[in-house]
């Protein structure tokens, strides 16, 4: 069934609402990030607990590496047979590899569910968005986030998470083994330890605000450019390519700005805790070596430094700093993961109107239903009434004309009859039972609706002919060419029915898409009543009369309810209904 079309949003405005307008903080943040993360949070941890242990396990393997090479190089006996030493040495080292690709399995397997979570609920939030409701998020912003941007909560998961327990785990009991040998070794590393997760910190500050102002260009430079595809054979027509161009390159600039921004932050982290982890490193080589060289005398608790004490602690330094590096490195991971969370939350958060249906009942099918509403009203999300105390009745078979100004409701009140909307008030029969979440699924397969923009996928007219799962070939199919007077729209495409056309119907004119809309509407089965919103908008008036005749010959035997401003098709209608302040007035019948 083909969707309504809903007004676009503004062209180059966000369509999810920049992070920092909706929460802003950092709790709100890490509020919004945990909420993602959710059930898979103690395996995560589980995983990154196993990484630590795996990193821990170096402290066994620099000893045997230690122990035996002073022995070597002092000329003494080895404490244990080589064999047994190398032996131990590669049991440690296959646990120690063995550990970690457990953990790192572990913490990947979580993100990959996290993520799936994720994009479920957003395809499943955009689904559930009304068709009719135009604050709705832009899906072409809605499909960046779910396929591009979730990936970003990938890294936070496997790298930062992982990186922040190492930090708070290893470089304490390396301390602790370091500073029974050397209490001067264990200062610098005391004191130039620290320091990194502070300048990590406050540069992380600006990463998070880099990002989330990032990922809001880009969601606003791809609702722009869906909307210049959409508008495409416009733009052409009107001679507005280099504007189009210009603009776009303009978003792309800014997109390029603001990415560059948080590379370069990227960069001055990185500098940062190489920097000081480098020079921790080297104070300790340099402490160590004098010691060994007997140049300095102080730095141990009695006994000169040996050289299997010393060999031990230059191993140990740089895995001090290496997880400190690691989770300088991963920092931004965590901004990248809180803006998509923000976005995410934003987005599923968002009040709007939403269409009813995944129910598991259905309406059965016996030729024209009666459909009736009683004391309809609704309201789109915060916004005044468009229907209050809305009654009506309409018989099987009836041709009905909702009309009225522009803005009225009478969009509205079609996507009510639809099912892509819920009322806020009163209560929709349809076919003798109630319109609700059980009904709404199939009481909109026995709806033929025609928009203003026909909805089609890209692929060939029989494709999209077929839309409402009808097979269009033999009588059936020219019989619906005849009803819609389509059959020149066939005739004069390059390769007839295996003819390609767009998504948003490129390929051919506004007129040739609403005869084709109508000819899918008479062919498909099981179409008891038809809706037509605007079907004769934006024509000229000799299209405009070809679909007023298809739409009459469609409505044989069927129930027609149109949305018109066309005054002449309205008064070929048996009932015509104007909305006014939000109510339905009678209007006179025609002849």
């Amino acid at each position: 069934m083909s969707s309504p079309a809903a007004p676009d949003p503004p062209a180059i405005a966000p369509a999810i609402a920049p992070a920092d307008a909706t929460a802003g903080t950092k709790a709100a943040a890490a509020a919004a990030l945990a909420a993602v993360v959710g059930p898979d949070r103690p395996a995560q941890r589980r995983g990154a607990i196993l990484q630590a242990l795996a990193a821990l396990l170096w402290i066994p393997q620099a000893a045997l590496i230690a122990i035996t090479l002073a022995a070597l190089v002092e000329g003494r006996a080895l404490p244990l047979p080589s064999a047994v030493l190398v032996g131990l040495y590669l049991a440690v080292a296959a646990l120690r590899i063995g550990v970690d690709a457990w953990g790192k399995r572990i913490v990947h397997l979580a993100a990959d569910r996290v993520r799936e979570r994720l994009r479920a609920r957003l395809v499943d939030a955009l689904a559930r968005w009304s068709p009719m409701d135009a604050g709705a998020p832009h899906s072409g912003a809605v499909a960046a986030l779910a396929v591009d941007r979730v990936d970003h909560i990938e890294p936070y998961l496997t790298r930062y998470e992982p990186a922040r327990l190492k930090v708070t785990v290893v470089p304490p009991v390396l301390w602790c083994v370091v500073m029974p040998l050397s209490w001067a070794a264990g200062i610098i590393l005391l004191v130039a330890g620290p320091l990194i997760p502070v300048f990590m910190s406050l540069i992380g500050m600006k990463a998070r605000q880099a990002s989330q102002r990032q990922l809001a260009e880009i969601a606003s430079m791809t609702g722009y450019l869906l909307d210049r595809i959409r508008g495409l054979v416009d733009i052409r027509l009107l001679d507005g390519t280099g504007g189009a161009a210009a603009a776009l390159g303009g978003a792309a600039d800014r997109v390029r700005r603001r990415t560059m921004a948080v590379l370069r932050i990227a960069f001055l982290s990185t500098a940062v805790l190489e920097l000081f982890a480098a020079l921790g490193v080297a104070m300790v080589a340099v402490h160590v070596g004098f010691e060994l060289l007997g140049l300095t005398d102080f730095g141990t608790w009695g006994a000169p430094l040996g050289l299997a004490e010393g060999l031990l602690v230059l191993m140990l330094a740089p895995d001090f700093f290496q997880p400190l590096r690691d989770f300088g490195a991963a920092y931004h991971d965590r901004a990248d993961a809180e803006a998509v969370a923000l976005e995410a939350a934003s987005l599923l958060g968002r009040q709007h109107a939403s269409i009813l249906g995944k129910g598991a009942g259905d309406v059965p099918s016996a030729g024209a239903p009666a459909i009736r509403l009683e004391d309809v009203s609704f309201a789109y999300a915060e916004g005044r009434p468009v229907l209050d105390g809305v009654d009506l009745e309409i018989r099987p078979g009836s041709r009905v004309a909702i009309t009225g100004p522009s803005g009225a409701g009478k969009s509205t009140l079609l996507g009510l009859i639809a099912g892509f909307l819920g009322p806020g008030a009163g209560r929709i029969e349809a076919a003798g039972r109630p319109l609700d979440a059980a009904s709404a699924d199939g009481w909109r397969a026995r709806i033929a609706w025609i928009g203003q923009r026909p909805h089609f996928v890209a692929g060939s007219l029989r494709a999209n002919l077929a839309l409402y799962g009808a097979a269009p070939a033999g009588e059936g199919l020219e019989r619906a060419l005849k009803v819609a007077d389509a059959a020149g729209v066939v005739a004069a495409a390059p390769r007839g029915l295996a003819t390609a056309i767009g998504e948003t119907g490129h390929g051919v004119s506004g007129g040739e898409a609403r005869r084709l809309a109508l000819a899918r509407a008479a062919l498909a089965p099981g179409r008891d009543v038809v809706l037509a919103d605007e079907p004769t908008a934006e024509l000229d008036a000799e299209t405009a009369a070809v679909v007023s005749d298809g739409l009459m010959d469609l409505a044989a035997g069927r129930t027609l309810i149109v949305a018109t401003h066309d005054e002449a098709l309205a008064a070929r209608m048996d009932v015509r209904l104007a909305v006014v302040g939000g109510r339905l007035v009678a209007t006179e019948a025609s002849a």
